[in-house]
């Protein structure tokens, strides 16, 4: 198949191969011949358009011609500008049958069960500053522990640095040679049930406003509260705005009855540097020889959350992996679980099918409230959700943000919408939510973190190295060609989708046996082996 229209209202059909000047493409009984180079994951005009037309794309209007165009042509940045549908709640408008799940009916998954009920799919402890003046302080930490505790990983760059010194030295031509498995963790952890220690490095705590560190506050406390964490390790100076007192309100706030041992230290209280680490590493080590007392025992698949994500899209992430993920959220919500779709600016253009999957008006009030304070925030100072696509995303075919967003929303399946959380907010009822976080790789990420994601699965078409320091993260690739040449970061590709040779509902059975496997500790994602342990809090200033 050389092209495809996604649906019968689409004016649009998109290139799954190059498509030379002259090409004839036949659909639906119709005949389209393309009156210029279409690159593959681009798209050619179904029909002519007078100037102000609009573009259809998944059924849904994606964006307008700015000039008039004929059939065939490519449509692209200096012919289409971003255009989509006014929305409002109009009450419950969906209907929604779970797939068939009698190939997961009864299945589970080895994970640590927290007190509360909750069960992890890994189990880290952590690092914590209040405030940037720390980091210094957890950075010596890091070197000191990881090393000899057996959670370091190997660096061979120091060779290949050694072989271009000693090449210069000699006065010979500097070449390359050959990394031999560039990235290997040790062999040799001393506790075997804690999956790694985690240092949450940040730049925020003091300076800035109050509110920032209020809400840094909040996300820290999310962090040590995660079904993933068995315990935390918090590092303060003392007359920062982020109180040491301030972060353990925000975390008894969060969970009065939280029995996790939480550690804490004052720098200006303890008195010297030295005296300082001395007191972290005896108590940590002290804690961690408890925390590694607990082992994974069998949980059900309602237990799981996971969180979706993408990031360097491309034309074929709404087509292939963002849908195939879809019918994975799909699969876990009908067994029980819970989902979690976030990337509020990669929601523009698709407000009302959200809004039609929710039967309670209170959330759908919040999210129009949520979607709306958050685009004007961004109009004041001259952006806003239009100029969501980046350039990588553009050179592969998404040119508007609700060409891109629709395509997104596919990560979420179909299933009702049960909650809206604002960033940070606590997931409380099982099935699909939508949290408020910005659309950047990183940002979303640690967003979904907090929210209490246990897995998340990051699509990507272009490749992308991120990951999470206590979620682990597959990196689902949208095509056999990005995850052949980046192997070393990608995990699983639904490139058979777009070859035909599996179907959607194949690609997303599959990847829920992935999901399992990597909840059970019995597949390890890349992220995890290279330490992408990538966190960055989002100040609610304007980030898309």
């Amino acid at each position: 198949m050389k092209a495809l229209q996604l649906h019968p209202k689409d004016n649009v059909i998109i290139a799954l191969q190059e498509l030379e000047a002259g090409t004839s493409i036949a659909i639906n009984d119709k005949t389209y011949t393309v009156t210029e180079k279409i690159p593959a994951k681009h798209k050619f005009l179904a029909e002519d358009l007078q100037t102000g037309g609009l573009i259809y794309m998944y059924g849904e209007v994606v964006g307008s011609v700015s000039q008039s165009m004929h059939c065939g042509q490519l449509i692209n940045t200096s012919n289409t500008v971003h255009a989509s549908s006014p929305y409002s709640y109009q009450g419950y408008r969906h209907q929604w049958e779970a797939p068939d799940l009698s190939r997961f009916k009864n299945r589970t998954f080895k994970g640590y069960h927290r007190t509360d009920g909750r069960v992890g799919t890994a189990n880290y402890w952590l690092f914590i500053p209040t405030v940037f003046c720390e980091n210094r302080n957890l950075d010596i930490l890091k070197e000191a522990m990881l090393e000899n505790l057996g959670y370091s990983i190997s660096n061979p760059y120091k060779d290949y640095v050694a072989h271009l010194v000693d090449a210069y030295n000699n006065g010979q031509t500097l070449s390359e040679f050959t990394l031999d498995n560039p990235i290997r963790p040790t062999e040799r952890r001393l506790f075997k049930n804690i999956d790694g220690i985690k240092f949450l490095r940040h730049e925020g705590g003091c300076g800035g406003t109050r509110e920032d560190a209020q809400m840094l506050g909040k996300l820290l406390a999310a962090y040590i509260d995660h079904p993933n964490v068995a315990g935390a390790t918090i590092l303060g100076l003392g007359c920062e705005n982020l109180q040491l007192q301030l972060l353990l309100d925000e975390l008894k706030q969060r969970n009065p009855t939280l029995d996790k041992p939480i550690l804490h230290f004052e720098q200006q209280a303890v008195g010297t540097e030295t005296m300082l680490l001395e007191k972290a590493m005896t108590g940590t080590f002290n804690a961690l020889i408890e925390a590694n007392k607990i082992e994974r025992q069998e949980a059900p698949l309602s237990k799981l959350v996971l969180g979706v994500k993408c990031g360097g899209s491309d034309g074929f992430s709404g087509i292939s992996a963002n849908p195939s993920i879809g019918y994975t959220s799909d699969l876990l919500v009908g067994l029980g679980g819970s989902v979690l779709l976030a990337e509020f600016p990669e929601l523009c253009g698709v407000e009302q099918q959200l809004l039609d999957r929710m039967r309670n008006p209170e959330h759908a009030d919040k999210f129009v409230k949520l979607m709306e304070s958050y685009g004007q925030a961004a109009e004041k100072i001259g952006s806003g959700f239009h100029m969501n696509p980046s350039p990588g995303n553009i050179k592969d075919g998404l040119i508007t943000d609700a060409m891109k967003s629709n395509g997104a929303a596919k990560k979420g399946g179909n299933s009702p919408i049960v909650d809206v959380l604002d960033y940070t907010e606590p997931i409380t009822h099982t099935g699909l939510n939508l949290v408020c976080t910005p659309g950047n790789d990183v940002e979303a990420t640690t967003g979904k973190a907090a929210s209490g994601a246990t897995l998340i699965l990051f699509t990507t078409g272009l490749g992308t190295p991120t990951g999470n320091p206590i979620c682990p993260t597959l990196k689902i690739a949208t095509n056999d060609q990005v995850a052949t040449r980046m192997k070393d970061i990608i995990d699983f590709s639904t490139g058979g989708v777009i070859s035909g040779q599996k179907s959607i509902q194949e690609m997303g059975e599959d990847i829920l046996e992935l999901c399992i496997k990597t909840a059970s500790g019995e597949i390890v994602p890349k992220a995890v082996q290279l330490q992408q342990d990538d966190f960055i809090p989002w100040k609610r200033g304007i980030s898309l």
